[in-house]
């Protein structure tokens, strides 16, 4: 008989798998405009993380990471040549930051502060993204971190060991998506409001 955590292992996968759908068609239409410095952080995080959970009894609720790393890093590579491409010094320092947040999470002997520094590494990777939404909201799809906060809330009653190593991160993701579709939300009913003709 299979495992209740297994089933949710899976469920997380098939909507995550789901989610990326409308978001690839929407690049390859030009509606969406995936911000590179974000993407590929983001596929080094979430390859990294998947590793990590698995060796420190992640279980099942560490396979939608396994796979949406894939899934991110087609989208990194995708946003080379269909992405946004309005790169400011904001985003450098963004980037630059997650970079040395991965390397100093890999060396550090401490599971939990290498959590702490993954989360942090991750809102640094998230900022870019914000930054575009907030000046072009439409050019992203809201409903991948729609999915996004779904999966990675059914992953954390997956995992075989529920502690604050194994759960932060999940935590954060659910939270960051969850904030950066609010913020679409508000910009685009802002930017509606503020073209629509004088009643």
């Amino acid at each position: 008989m299979i495992e209740y955590k297994t089933i949710l292992g899976i469920a997380a996968v098939l909507i995550g798998l789901v989610s990326y759908i409308p978001y690839y068609r929407d690049i390859m239409r030009g509606a969406t405009k995936p911000h590179p410095f974000s993407w590929f952080a983001f596929a080094l995080i979430l390859g990294i993380t998947f590793f990590a959970q698995l060796v420190t009894g992640g279980g099942a609720g560490a396979w939608v990471n396994g796979v949406s790393a894939v899934a991110v890093f087609g989208i990194a590579v995708l946003s080379l040549s269909k992405g946004d491409r309005d790169i400011t010094t904001f985003d450098w320092f963004c980037f630059g930051g997650a970079i040395l947040g991965i390397v100093l999470w890999r060396i550090t002997d401490d599971p939990f502060t290498a959590v702490i520094i993954v989360t942090s590494t991750d809102t640094l990777a998230f900022a870019p993204t914000f930054r575009k939404a907030y000046l072009r909201p439409h050019e992203e799809t809201m409903s991948l971190f729609v999915f996004s906060a779904a999966k990675y809330t059914v992953s954390l009653f997956a995992l075989t060991l529920f502690t604050p190593t194994t759960a932060l991160f999940p935590v954060f993701l659910v939270a960051s998506n969850l904030a950066l579709v609010f913020l679409l939300v508000l910009r685009r009913r802002s930017l509606t409001k503020s073209h629509s003709p004088l009643q």
